[in-house]
């Protein structure tokens, strides 16, 4: 996924705040989770979410206001939570920016009990999309 640093996302030296790599993480999630053709659209339908339990963050140099960011994303688990890990690289030069991790638990959306196994469908996209 390829997207432009915003100018709302930088302070006055043109630096990304550090909290903005999370919503870009986010975005790449929705980006991935689109291409596998199981959305969180998707996971409500059947009653589940899938909300972050833990997130692990390495800061490498910093994104700047108008540079082009490539954002890559990639499930290494599913079972018995949704793993998922993210790079972030400028997108003309390669250099690696940040890297990430996420842990995501699925639960019963009513009443938010876990859920310690993929439901068929996600499953079933997973292995399309692989």
């Amino acid at each position: 996924m390829i997207m432009d640093v915003p100018f709302y996302d930088a302070d006055s030296m043109k630096i990304v705040w550090h909290g903005n790599y999370i919503k870009y993480l986010e975005v790449a999630r929705c980006d991935l989770l689109s291409k596998i053709g199981y959305t969180y659209l998707d996971m409500m339908d059947e009653g589940i979410a899938y909300p972050v339990a833990t997130m692990e963050l390495k800061y490498i140099k910093p994104a700047k206001f108008g540079q082009k960011l490539r954002i890559v994303s990639e499930i290494t688990e599913y079972e018995p939570a949704l793993y998922i890990k993210y790079e972030i690289f400028d997108n003309e030069t390669g250099e690696k920016l940040f890297k990430a991790k996420s842990m995501q638990m699925c639960i019963d959306a009513k009443t938010g009990e876990s859920i310690y196994s993929a439901p068929k469908k996600f499953i079933e996209k997973l292995e399309e999309y692989a």
